[in-house]
């Protein structure tokens, strides 16, 4: 392309090809080999950690070096290795078997990943569940996986306390940060600052295949209840190698020399319960053995003061993060210098941010596009390439490919052509829990049909071009629109109803409706909103709400043509 990079030489100093050959070679870390999954060929890295339980084995040798930080609290990977051995011997111990189904629901906490790693080490399956969803929400996640354990922080138990009576599958609770009459994980594994003086135990003797299932991870469906993703241990870690290759293609596309690596330092404001952060970063975080610093819950300011403190490297997770860390008035009087890279996914980001990172916080900007099907990271876009090309998504990783296919899924496109974007590779999820017809249809001969409408250059970096989902992303949160509708549907007096998103500078985008009431019904704006509340999480509820005299205009096929409602909002 030409252009310059900072050192003044002619960018870039490699192409893609170039790299992947030099860092893929035999022998090297981040060579490449064929294994089996589920009977199909796959690309997959050979030098990644064969389950959870080898990477928290390999982990424990950084020993003293921080892993964990929230405000006062600080564990070791000492630590994090005792506690979680000492819970996961004590899962067992309560008869929890391979297959068993845990489910996880609590903000992020210090426990959160030790309660991760113990259940994968008894051969558990963990189900992660959304810790801003309502009552109802949980309840259905803990049905449908069959859960037989629940392991959640005060607030998220008593939103299911009122359905608990209603499980069938569930046996055990165990609690964190308060107790409500059940068993305190504190109980178990004692306090934050004391997990590095428990007992000195192995890890369960279980045998873990990488193919074998990890977690649950429930992505909302464009119809219906939301779908249990179900992902491997192999889903799980092959993050580690591709967010390393993808630094290591960075400085050589610069020109640089490879480092030794370094542990780092990041702020995560991210949930846990979302792929991204658990797999993206957490993953990443123990092989590197990094430092994972946690915040109750996001504010700039307490940001810029961790940042500052602790001396942090990166941070992001959504656009909406890097916007109000730039925008914010107070941020000349914190010293950010510490920061080198602010990364995103999740969500649509505007050039101007690509830039704004690089010129007024002096970081390099970083995107990815994956999602839940996924593990999330397929492609990943950084520094130079990012700032080139900042519509883009990046290429994807070695061990994945994509194709841009046809409506009908039956003929792939030539370069540059747009159509549903498809991708394969290790990350890829077994399929939905207990949705044969749901995993039949999106998941084909190792590919996953990802609903996006996508197309990719002549170098292979891909772009999004639309979403075929009928799906809103508020600041990294997916809001389907059929989920809205249909408890839009259920108050008495709405008859008809369509949720479109709202351009956002920084969240994205934001959720609205157009609603049409039957006659001699009345109901306000307020009132609607309310209704979507107390029956979904807080940031599906619309922020506007127009109402329409007539029925709401479809087309032939019968679907409503929302983009004609887009104007009520001008």
């Amino acid at each position: 392309m030409g252009t310059a990079n900072g050192a003044g030489a002619a960018w870039p100093a490699m192409t893609l090809k170039e790299i992947e050959t030099l860092l893929c070679a035999p022998g090297t870390p981040f060579e490449m080999e064929t294994v089996s999954v589920g009977g199909v060929p796959t690309r997959a890295w050979k030098n990644a950690p064969a389950s959870l339980t080898a990477l928290l084995s390999a982990a424990r040798a950084y020993g003293e070096r921080t892993f964990c930080v929230l405000d006062e609290e600080r564990v070791s990977y000492e630590g994090f290795y005792r506690a979680s051995a000492v819970l996961a011997l004590h899962l067992s111990q309560m008869g929890i078997k391979p297959g068993d189904r845990i489910a996880l629901a609590m903000r992020n906490l210090p426990e959160w990943p030790v309660v991760l790693f113990a259940a994968a080490a008894c051969g558990a399956i963990v189900v992660p569940l959304n810790a801003w969803w309502t009552g109802h929400e949980l309840d259905y996640a803990l049905r449908d996986s069959g859960a037989r354990m629940l392991v959640c922080d005060a607030q998220r138990l008593e939103r299911i306390a009122p359905h608990l009576s209603d499980l069938p599958d569930i046996v055990d609770i165990i609690v964190t940060r308060g107790t409500g009459g059940y068993p305190s994980l504190q109980s178990i594994i004692g306090p934050v600052s004391g997990w590095v003086d428990l007992p000195d135990i192995a890890q369960p003797e279980v045998a873990i295949a990488p193919d074998d299932a990890a977690a649950i991870f429930y992505t909302s469906g464009t119809t219906g209840n939301p779908k249990g993703a179900l992902l491997s241990h192999r889903n799980l870690m092959t993050n580690i190698l591709s967010s390393g290759y993808g630094a290591a293609r960075t400085l050589l596309r610069r020109g640089e020399a490879l480092p030794e690596p370094q542990p780092k330092t990041g702020l995560l404001v991210i949930p846990l319960f979302h792929v991204t952060a658990c797999s993206a970063v957490l993953m990443g975080t123990i092989a590197s053995g990094s430092t994972m610093v946690l915040m109750h819950k996001w504010d700039t300011i307490r940001a810029f003061e961790l940042i500052e403190a602790e001396r942090i490297n990166s941070t992001g997770g959504v656009p909406t993060i890097a916007w109000q860390l730039i925008e914010h008035p107070d941020r000349d009087k914190y010293d950010l210098s510490s920061l080198e890279t602010i990364a995103y996914g999740g969500a649509p980001s505007a050039p101007e941010l690509v830039r704004k990172i690089a010129s007024e916080l002096k970081s390099q900007p970083g995107n990815g596009w994956g999602m839940t099907e996924t593990t999330a990271t397929v492609t990943g876009h950084a520094a130079e390439d990012y700032l080139n090309r900042p519509t883009s998504c990046g290429p994807p990783v070695p061990v994945s490919d994509l194709k841009i296919m046809d409506e009908a899924g039956a003929v792939e496109m030539p370069t540059g052509q747009v159509g549903e974007l498809w991708a394969r590779g290790p990350q890829i999820v077994l399929g939905y829990w207990n949705n044969p017809e749901a995993t039949a249809a999106t998941f084909v001969d190792g590919w996953v049909r990802t609903g996006d409408i996508a197309y990719v250059d002549d170098e292979g970096f891909c772009y999004i071009a639309d979403r075929a989902k009928d799906v809103i992303i508020r600041g990294g949160e997916n809001i389907y629109s059929s989920e809205v509708e249909n408890v839009l549907y259920d108050h008495p007096a709405v008859t008809d109803a369509a949720l479109i998103g709202l351009a956002h500078r920084t969240l994205g985008e934001e959720p609205a409706a157009v609603v049409h009431l039957a006659p001699g019904m009345a109901a306000s704006e307020a009132e609607l909103q309310a209704w979507v509340r107390t029956r979904l999480a807080v940031f599906k509820t619309p922020v506007r709400i127009v109402f329409c005299d007539e029925t709401l205009p479809r087309n032939a096929n019968g679907k409503i043509m929302k983009r004609e409602l887009k104007s009520l909002f001008d």
